[in-house]
């Protein structure tokens, strides 16, 4: 029987992959439980997985730890979608309506079916987000109810190359790990630190990562742009070790010397950092090496946001992940983006309680994995470990046939925002509406027997009547009748 109840969540990082696990208060905080990590660098490049066994042997390793941290077994997940080759691609699908015709829910839900239904070579539609709906020449974000001859809705359909996600859900497969629900990491990201007013005032969001960087922009409430580039923190790095050493002694100098800004005047070009015992480096070499790489990437992050939001980003620029805890990273951005309001989101807006040092850390890298855990509303926990580890005291073994709790398969017109339909979710989604449709056949297949049947009996009564009213048959009549009416006579 269960006995505790929590919400698991696992983030698939560029570097790294993190597991955690937590449960919300009536308060409406969210107090973590336990967290784990794992070094995915072998099996995860850029946030992709590349190898599926590795990935899966990682993630079994995330969830015995936490198990075992949580004296509990583990039922199903909540995963974060991301990654390379992610990005957004507008889409627009219209319908001629005759007269003035009153929209109806079913009309949009067939607008956001055909976009859905829209196919992209090697790539997958993960989500779509409705941007508005044009009703005639008015922009509405609500159509339902206005009369029009026209309406187009337009979409931004958030895509991910088909093998990467096929990858993914076969990771999980592998290891025999349920998936409760799949959301895209970034729009979970951006749903935990960024404000309402910044989201509709306009904003972009721009998460520093390890491997790669991810720019997602906002304006009225609204997702307009979602992409990932392929770079990040560590290509600062590995520039640094270019310098004639290990990519760990690079790490190290980038976190101690490592600015985003350094004023001209305040460079001392007599001055060298040490790389070792014996070697050094000069002091603007460094510095050049490091600005250089770091305005390569605010340069694609700037050509990421589009042409007609970037004087429109009331609400500015906001900064996470681990990249942006380097020094000066808000000046960097300024200078380059002229734009004056820059924060930096070190921690999610969400009421958290814990005592772990990483969620405690408020470096912004634990932001995304909590913003998944907050998506969280199904139970995660299975049954009590006994003191051994072992569930009931039987072998060290999850079991596979344990009780989880499943949400009915939802088409692709009832997905939230945000969340990504797994593999097996999509599945279940097809035969129940292959099931439906087969019911339907079968209802108008019985419908046209009994129309056909009324039809042949309306056809029956036709003829009985148009022969009961011919020529010979009312003579007939007429003869009958005249004959009994002769015999009466006779009688009388």
């Amino acid at each position: 029987m269960v006995s505790k109840e929590f919400i698991v969540a696992i983030e698939l990082g560029s570097s790294k992959m993190t597991g955690i696990a937590g449960k919300k208060n009536l308060d409406g905080s969210i107090q973590v439980l336990a967290c784990v990590k794992e070094d995915a660098s072998a099996c995860i490049r850029k946030g992709v997985v590349y190898n599926i066994d590795k990935t899966a042997q990682c993630l079994t390793n995330i969830i015995s730890r936490l198990e075992k941290q949580l004296k509990t077994g583990i039922t199903q997940v909540y995963v974060g979608v991301g990654g390379q080759s992610i990005r957004s691609l507008r889409n627009l699908i219209s319908k001629d309506l005759t007269g003035e015709t009153q929209v109806t829910q079913e009309m949009v839900i067939e607008l956001m079916d055909a976009n859905r239904n829209m196919k992209y070579p090697d790539q997958e539609i993960l989500d779509a987000a409705v941007q508005e709906y044009k009703v005639d020449s008015q922009y509405q974000l609500d159509p339902v109810g206005i009369q029009c001859s026209r309406i187009e809705g337009n979409f931004l359909n958030i895509l991910q190359r088909k093998s990467f996600y096929k990858n993914l859900n076969k990771c999980f497969e592998t290891a025999g790990i349920n998936v409760a629900e799949m959301y895209l990491a970034p729009l979970a990201l951006a749903d935990s630190v960024l404000t309402e007013a910044e989201k509709r005032s306009g904003c972009a969001l721009v998460d520093l990562g390890a491997d790669t960087t991810t720019v997602s922009v906002y304006s009225k409430n609204v997702l307009r742009h979602l992409a990932v580039i392929p770079l990040g923190s560590n290509n600062i790095t590995k520039d640094i070790a270019s310098l004639q050493m290990e990519e760990s002694d690079a790490e190290k100098m980038k976190l101690k010397y490592g600015s985003a800004y350094t004023d001209n005047n305040d460079i001392d070009n007599n001055m060298k950092y040490s790389i070792d015992q014996e070697r050094q480096v000069e002091v603007r070499k460094f510095v050049e090496i490091v600005e250089g790489r770091l305005e390569e990437i605010i340069a694609n992050v700037w050509c990421q946001v589009p042409e007609e939001y970037c004087d429109k980003l009331l609400g500015g620029i906001i900064l996470t992940g681990g990249g942006s805890n380097m020094k000066n990273i808000e000046k960097a951005f300024q200078n380059y983006t002229h734009i004056d309001k820059i924060r930096i989101a070190k921690f999610v807006t969400l009421a958290i309680v814990s005592s772990i040092p990483e969620v405690n850390a408020h470096d912004g890298m634990m932001n995304t994995v909590l913003g998944l855990l907050a998506k969280g509303d199904i139970n995660c926990a299975g049954a009590e470990l006994s003191m051994n580890g072992d569930l009931f005291g039987s072998q060290n073994q999850r079991p596979q046939s344990e009780t989880v709790e499943q949400r009915r398969a939802r088409q692709a017109s009832e997905t939230p925002q945000g969340v990504v339909r797994t593999a097996e979710e999509i599945r279940r989604a097809e035969e129940e509406a292959q099931r439906k449709k087969e019911e339907e056949e079968r209802k108008k297949e019985e419908e046209l027997r009994i129309a056909r049947e009324k039809e042949e009996e309306e056809a029956r009564e036709r003829e009985r009547i148009r022969q009961e009213n011919s020529p010979i048959r009312k003579m007939g009549r007429w003869l009958k009748d005249f004959g009994k009416k002769i015999v009466e006579d006779d009688d009388e």
